[in-house]
């Protein structure tokens, strides 16, 4: 693909969580026209594209990434008119839109999964994984994502079936040719209605080793992480369909390296245009374990960012992002979401969107939405956060402390509707939302924000344009000038005309580096998150205030 067709190196994306956006029937649960409603609002945010999380048919397990059927929407969402129509009015606006595809597994809800289940001589059998019993037991010790073995048991046949999610959400087998032509059918049809790319969930979890062992060493994923015929597969889809259509892709990668990413996202083009690596958010994860709560590692965040903004440089390109639908709201999470919610937010938005790579805003970051902070489980709807507090519970944790941990952790913290303005159901909904909102919506809302000049709305709209009017920040190179320091996170990018220093203060209270070395007089301030930059002149000794952020361009 020529540099001239890559849009997407100087672009901002949206991710978009339909069933928490905006909804027009007053079901409670967001839809398409109710993406279609708030366009222009994405408009005058400065977007180029959205990424519409899946809205097929689904029996909604998994909130609809388990797929029944890729062809359908599902009439929660609308109808195949409605998606036409939003297709249209997004182009029609100059925005681009890019579909979740999950073709890790499907829904056991799928005519293929339930053809399979009728006899192991059916021709879709060969579409699943399946293996017999290990001693009356299943087939390996592999443990799913969603807790608990990673296999289940088909009564009927004797056999079991792999899902590395939940139990309804069972692997296809893409060593089978017929999958991986039907997958292509799939791609094929979404792309000649127009649609402009793809983002994969957990693509590289698609080839497994086919042995399939016991892990004596961990839960399995190193036997199905990053697989050995998963460039391959790549390579396949990318000259069938991705390089014929012309269409942007982003692979969510779980658990997946540096060096496979490099090849992912190559500059050569044969496989993906960028992808998603979720190791920075893993730093609040003590000894790999999600359920447990612990100051995050700030050497070790800013260490993962300076690996991969340098080992992808001039050899692949990332996603950037720090929220999405399975990550709890940064600013509660890195940041401060109370005193210092507005300063923390703008902070944490400079330091990711100056890197190099495709920034994405998930809805509501751009207004500095916070984690709910649920009181009861009753409150929750996530089948992984629902698992987890079962599992704490089980291991004798007290009630308070696990429900504690899950409004941290849980997923659904950013599942939350949209708050679009102070009234009922922050204007997401006139039902029951699906979903409680969170409670501070009548002061923290997208109405509101558009009508101060100082929002978190109109810093992340700033960051937008800069991307597109400074190259230095597209094609600039990465230093990490504080690498051991405590507190600030200073980084800097150089092409052949600029350099740019970006100085984020990640606590809340201020930090003054002396001996700081670096001259800062001379240079234009880009963007910052308080009224004036103090000490620019200075060498010597530089004062950064609560979660204060600053770039400068010399």
């Amino acid at each position: 693909m020529s540099k001239t067709n890559e849009w997407w190196r100087s672009a901002t994306i949206y991710q978009i969580y339909p069933k928490s956006f905006c909804d027009t029937t007053g079901s409670g649960s967001g839809d398409i026209k109710g993406i279609i409603s708030k366009l222009d609002y994405l408009c005058y945010l400065g977007i180029d594209a959205i990424w519409i999380t899946p809205i097929y048919q689904s029996p909604q397990i998994d909130n609809g990434y388990d797929v029944s059927d890729f062809y359908t929407i599902s009439p929660e969402y609308g109808t195949m008119d409605d998606f036409d129509d939003l297709l249209a009015q997004a182009h029609s606006r100059g925005l681009r839109v890019i579909m979740d595809m999950v073709f890790n597994h499907t829904s056991t809800a799928h005519p293929w999964f339930q053809s399979a289940l009728e006899s192991k001589d059916n021709p879709y059998r060969d579409f699943y994984i399946w293996r017999d019993p290990v001693n009356g037991q299943p087939p390996n010790n592999w443990q799913s994502k969603f807790g608990d073995s990673a296999w289940e048991l088909d009564a009927h046949s004797g056999q079991y079936y792999l899902h590395l999610f939940a139990k309804e959400q069972a692997d296809l087998n893409w060593e089978n040719p017929a999958v991986r032509q039907n997958i292509k059918n799939i791609m094929q049809f979404w792309a000649e209605k127009g649609v402009d790319g793809f983002r994969l969930d957990v693509i590289n979890l698609i080839s497994k080793q086919q042995d399939f062992p016991d892990d004596n060493e961990g839960d399995g994923r190193r036997f199905y992480t990053d697989g050995p015929k998963v460039h391959k597969y790549l390579q396949e889809m990318n000259k069938a369909i991705f390089q014929r259509y012309g269409v942007v892709t982003v692979g969510e990668m779980s658990s997946t390296s540096l060096e496979h990413c490099r090849q992912y996202s190559s500059l050569s083009g044969k496989e993906l245009s960028m992808v998603f690596n979720f190791h920075h958010l893993k730093v609040d994860y003590p000894c790999g374990e999600k359920w447990q709560l612990e100051p995050f590692d700030f050497l070790q965040m800013k260490k993962i960012f300076r690996d991969w903004q340098q080992g992808l440089f001039n050899q692949g390109w990332n996603a950037l992002f720090w929220c999405n639908h399975d990550q709890p709201r940064i600013v509660s999470r890195f940041g401060c979401d109370k005193k210092f919610r507005v300063e923390s937010a703008k902070m944490l938005a400079t330091a990711i969107h100056l890197m190099q790579g495709t920034p994405y805003i998930y809805q509501g970051e751009e207004l500095g939405m916070t984690n709910p902070n649920f009181q009861n489980i009753d409150d929750y709807r996530d089948v992984e956060s629902l698992n987890a507090y079962h599992m704490l519970i089980a291991k004798g944790l007290p009630k308070e402390e696990v429900l504690t941990i899950l409004s941290a952790k849980s997923r659904d913290n950013s599942r939350t509707p949209m708050h679009w303005n102070d009234s009922k159901n922050a204007g997401f909904t006139t039902g029951t939302p699906w979903i409680n909102c969170a409670s501070n919506s009548v002061e923290i809302n997208a109405k509101q924000s558009i009508e101060d000049n100082k929002s978190v709305f109109y810093h992340y709209r700033d960051l937008i344009r800069l991307r597109k009017s400074i190259s230095i920040i597209t094609d600039g190179d990465y230093e990490d000038l504080l690498p051991y320091h405590l507190d600030i996170f200073c980084y800097r990018r150089k092409n052949d005309k600029n350099e740019m220093v970006v100085l984020n203060n990640f606590r809340p209270y201020h930090v003054t580096l002396d001996n700081f070395g670096i001259s800062l007089s001379g240079g234009d301030v880009l963007i910052q998150n308080y009224k004036d930059f103090v000490n620019i002149e200075s060498v010597s000794s530089l004062t950064l205030r609560p979660f204060e952020s600053v770039a400068i361009l010399f």
